[in-house]
């Protein structure tokens, strides 16, 4: 296996240099006021230029936003200098307005294994756009949809208020002059006029109603790729020739065309012969960003394998592993829970990997298969209380990662929540943000047990879910409200912007 990259040296400067500040928010929500649980965000996503920005939530929605580079406060009237001045400093800090959304997914039942199918988006994912139109792929546990929203114009009807007074300028060109029965004649010839309707929408002979053309966005589904995948999907991955994309869940990895939904290739199944011999399940998939025949997954051991689909048509013994020996020590209880790696990404640079388990980030060189190149702590404070974060499900977060384009800093979420951004080569010391509104809080540290629910992992650990007696150093009080958790964020791929999630609200800060 053969690559080759462009690997720029990074400063740990750079992080230290960069001040982040609060930028936008959508969805706020008052204090006290309850969330449901539809409404919450589980899944974001820059497309690859960064003018778009699509938000997944737990009732099946998507939501669009656009970047309109804060050009629209701008007057009209500003002189053509004053904007040029000014075009390089409105365009490097985006400003994104809400463009459109719609329904993806929907309630389902699987009635063969009398299993109910949520609507939750699990991973959105931007294709290639084409002749105006914008591409999406979608994902819920079973499903992968690809959507299409284009900007069309749409007439609607509008009502308009009925005055006799004709007013004194531009009356050719005003509302009330063809309310008055005058009618504007121009230079070809056509004229406008109203036209009477009695029955409908009329004031004492006169129609009161109006239609105009506005710009609309219309989404539409253009292809579903179902029935491909026994377990809940956990990711998808649009390789780098537009062409062909990943889906993976717990045990199989496929590989897709977007133009074919109703074929796909098997490239990795973990799937042992007897259940009770699985060891480990699939975590995270994804591309390498410019070599399409490079990709990467992640396992509940804390492994990742990088394969080559060149050299052969099932990969799963021809992967390369790579793992954290210096973390093979002192083994507990929660070792194999704590280890399963929750995200990764592949640094822009196309030669690093970033992986989140629950305790740490860990930023691996795709030269050196023998370990980590940098582990940041980001929850070592918490090891004393793993047994509480146990018992109330909290260490099964699935914590997401994000690197940044140009340089190797990246984030991460954390409790109460707290975005963590560090720089390679920093160490465990970053910038903490705290995405509220109320930075000021201060947070609890008590926790509320949620529903158990089993899990094909636990199966791979060897164990099913009970309660542990072990209640740590329970003493420990750490200032974390656990119930407050951002586990969903993303990184701008030109800007240092990022978009996390805190609940339903979307937030946005700069640097």
């Amino acid at each position: 296996m053969s690559f080759s990259s462009d690997s720029s040296s990074s400063s740990p400067s750079v992080a230290a240099a960069l001040k982040w500040k609060f930028s936008q928010v959508f969805g706020d929500r008052l204090p006290g006021e309850d969330v449901q649980d539809i409404d919450i965000i589980s899944s974001i996503e820059f497309d690859k230029n960064g003018n778009h920005l699509a938000v997944g939530d737990r009732g099946g929605r998507i939501v669009i936003f656009q970047d309109k580079g804060g050009k629209d406060d701008l007057n009209k009237s500003t002189p053509r200098n004053e904007l040029e001045r000014l075009d390089s400093a409105v365009s490097k800090q985006p400003h994104f307005e809400y463009k459109t959304e719609f329904q993806s997914h929907e309630p389902e039942f699987d009635y063969l294994r009398s299993v109910e199918i949520e609507e939750k988006i699990n991973k959105v994912k931007w294709c290639a756009a084409s002749n105006g139109s914008l591409h999406i792929l979608s994902s819920n546990d079973k499903t992968i949809k690809l959507w299409k929203v284009k900007e069309r114009n749409v007439k609607k009807v509008k009502e308009i208020d009925i005055s006799r007074s004709v007013s004194s300028e531009n009356s050719l060109l005003s509302e009330k002059s063809f309310i008055n029965g005058q009618k504007t004649y121009f230079a070809n010839g056509n004229s406008l006029e109203w036209t009477e309707d009695t029955e409908n929408g009329t004031y004492n002979g006169v129609n009161n109603k109006i239609a105009c053309s506005e710009d609309a966005s219309i989404s539409r589904c253009r292809r579903v790729y179902a029935h491909a995948h026994d377990f809940s999907i956990n990711s998808i991955s649009v390789n780098s020739d537009w062409e062909t994309f990943l889906s993976g869940d717990d045990l199989r990895i496929n590989l897709w065309n977007l133009e074919v939904s109703d074929q796909c290739f098997n490239i990795i199944d973990m799937k042992p012969v007897n259940m009770e011999d699985l060891t480990e399940v699939i975590t995270a998939t994804e591309f390498h960003p410019s070599h399409c025949n490079l990709l990467a997954y992640s396992s509940s051991r804390g492994f990742i394998r990088l394969v080559d689909m060149r050299q052969s048509a099932l990969c799963d013994n021809t992967a390369r592993i790579f793992k954290d020996e210096e973390s093979q020590g002192q083994k507990s209880f929660f070792t194999e829970i704590i280890a399963s790696i929750t995200d990764m990404k592949f640094a822009y640079d196309g030669r690093h990997i970033l992986s989140r388990d629950f305790m740490n980030l860990k930023l691996w060189d795709m030269h050196m298969d023998s370990g980590p190149v940098e582990t940041i702590k980001v929850h070592e404070n918490l090891r004393p209380k793993l047994a509480d974060l146990y018992n109330n499900d909290a260490i099964f977060d699935k914590f997401d990662c994000c690197v940044a384009k140009d340089h190797l800093d990246f984030a991460t979420g954390s409790y109460s929540n707290i975005v963590r951004v560090y720089s390679h080569g920093s160490g465990s010391e970053g910038v903490t943000i705290e995405a509220s509104r109320n930075p000021s809080r201060k947070p609890s540290g008590q926790t509320t047990s949620r529903n158990r629910r089993s899990s094909l992992s636990n199966l791979a650990r060897g164990f099913y879910r009970q309660g542990h007696d072990n209640q740590g150093a329970g003493s420990n009080e750490f200032s974390y409200d656990f119930n407050s958790k951002l586990l969903n964020l993303a990184w701008h791929p030109t800007t240092n912007l990022i978009a996390c999630a805190a609940g339903s609200s979307l937030l946005m800060y700069h640097a």
